[in-house]
């Protein structure tokens, strides 16, 4: 199949932030997530590793496909079979005692015994590929339910910040419009704004609750930590140390699990188109039987014997030859489709490794420039303080500067959490993650 893959990613694969000259590689992709420099996070995910059920059932079908494996290697094996019974004779006269050991031996000649292996392995290649998949999927979503747990928290403290500077701006509005100073208007603006930063202020809310409870379910708890539901106005963002991405497109091939999968489902297709050739093909196997016989009655004069039998068994396809064919160029089709579906599992993934590394460099603009804002906005607040202490402005003038400031912090936090977002979707689209240690022990078996 064509392996071909761009030979270096067209976005920068780093970033000017944090520690300068962090190499990460392909081996730094199972231990991603400590990036983000945050204890209780690694704690979660390592609890996530070994209590989230669906990687236990993923991890389970991975076993059992391990001892299917063995069910394949001893389908071309000899079978001996063994049995008793007794029986009379037609005319009702005599009873005997049969007993029999027969032995049968199916030579899977013409690619038979190593297209069922080819399949067998498919099919552990596609376990493998499912369980890796669970754990990159399970590590991206509790960094992300983490991240927005405390975006959330972070906003949740600034919205009440803000409710309070807006109801601290309509009695100053309702005070200016019975001095004839405002306006009806100035006051129904005051009261949309506060009614816009309460609303925010819920949804905030039933956002870090939905994240809380999404966030147990991966743990294996029943509840969410009460922490995770309060607020917490100095709450960190986790960003993540610099780097400089050493892991090239073409290491996605063993890295991602849907292309590991695609490999897998090739696999597959491989083998069942070498057992669909093989059965064009006249089946050989070689057959013998022992029969020992007892006369019960003794009736006759002879009371026991005994019978060896060995010869081939041939099986030619003859009249449902056609059939065969018809099912041989079904899977040649199927082959042609799995390597198609290959190629696409390939081209998608360097597109979303492309589109991360893409977010990540919009993101860190933005976050300069909402600090150049900052800077600027803290300038303006110095002057109105300057110019309130000299009396020379109210209270009720700086009130907007200071709403400005509250929203430029809630912009920057939400820029954080989405560079920090566009990592997560980097390490996922690289196959970022570790299976457990159980997974890592029947994987070397």
């Amino acid at each position: 199949m064509d392996r071909s893959t761009p030979a270096q990613w067209l976005q920068p694969a780093g970033n000017s932030g944090g520690v300068q000259g962090v190499q990460l590689g392909v081996d730094d992709l199972q231990q991603w997530w400590h990036r983000f420099n945050d204890p209780e996070l690694n704690a979660l995910v390592n609890e996530a590793l070994n209590q989230n059920l669906d990687l236990v059932q993923a991890l389970g079908r991975l076993k059992r496909q391990r001892s299917l494996m063995g069910v394949a290697s001893s389908t071309y094996k000899p079978e001996m079979t063994g049995g008793a019974r007794t029986l009379q004779d037609i005319a009702a006269v005599d009873s005997y005692f049969h007993a029999s050991i027969d032995v049968a031996w199916d030579l899977g000649l013409f690619g038979a015994r190593e297209a069922t292996m080819q399949v067998a392995h498919g099919e552990l290649l596609t376990a493998q590929a499912q369980a890796r998949g669970a754990s990159v999927n399970l590590v991206a979503d509790v960094v992300h339910r983490w991240l927005d747990i405390r975006m959330a928290q972070r906003q949740r403290g600034l919205l009440e910040q803000r409710v309070a500077l807006d109801e601290r701006a309509l009695k100053l509005t309702q005070v200016r419009l019975q001095q004839r100073l405002g306006s009806h208007d100035a006051v129904q603006e005051v009261q949309l704004q506060l009614g816009q930063s309460r609303a925010q202020f819920y949804g905030v809310k039933e956002s870090q609750a939905r994240a809380a409870h999404a966030l147990a379910v991966l743990l294996g708890r029943t509840q969410p930590d009460g922490r995770w539901l309060a607020t917490d106005v100095q709450a960190r963002m986790p960003q993540p140390l610099a780097f400089q991405l050493q892991v090239l497109p073409a290491d996605l091939l063993r890295t991602r699990p849907d292309i590991e999968s695609a490999e897998a489902a090739v696999e597959h297709a491989a083998g069942t188109l070498g057992l669909s050739r093989s059965a064009l093909y006249p089946r050989f196997a070689l057959s013998g039987s022992l029969l020992y016989s007892y006369n019960l009655t003794r009736n006759f004069r002879t009371t026991s014997d005994q019978m060896p039998l060995i010869g081939p068994v041939i099986d030619i396809p003859l009249f449902d030859w056609g059939r065969r064919r018809s099912q041989v160029e079904a899977d040649e089709a199927a082959f042609d489709i799995a390597v198609k579906g290959y190629r696409q599992s390939v081209l998608e993934g360097i597109a979303d490794v492309e589109t991360a590394l893409a977010g990540i460099a919009a993101q860190h603009e933005r976050i300069e420039a909402l600090e150049d804002m900052a800077q600027q906005l803290a300038a303006r607040g110095d002057v109105v303080k300057r110019r309130q202490r000299l009396g020379l402005a109210s209270e009720f003038s700086g009130l907007a500067d200071q709403r400005a400031a509250l929203q430029n912090q809630s912009d920057q936090a939400i820029a954080q959490g989405a560079q920090a977002l566009a990592y997560i979707a980097l390490y996922k689209a690289l196959g970022g993650a570790p299976l457990p240690a159980q997974a890592n022990a029947e994987t070397a078996q």
